[in-house]
């Protein structure tokens, strides 16, 4: 039984991250603080958000989410 309505992957780089969910596509977010606050606003409750471990750059969004 899958308890999430909406998947989304995560690509992360320096200065954007990209973001694509299973059922509303893509977005891009700057990847500083107004950029989390963005993702996290459109983000449903009911979210997996996965990402992969590139460096050092998805440790902020990470702790923030």
């Amino acid at each position: 039984m899958n308890t999430y309505n909406e998947t989304f992957g995560v690509d992360i780089s320096k200065d954007v991250f990209d973001v694509h969910g299973s059922t509303v596509g893509h977005d891009q977010y700057k990847n500083d603080e107004s950029g989390f606050w963005k993702f996290l606003k459109a983000l449903p409750d009911t979210s997996l958000v996965v990402m992969e471990a590139t460096g050092y750059y998805h440790y902020r969004l990470a702790q923030f989410l």
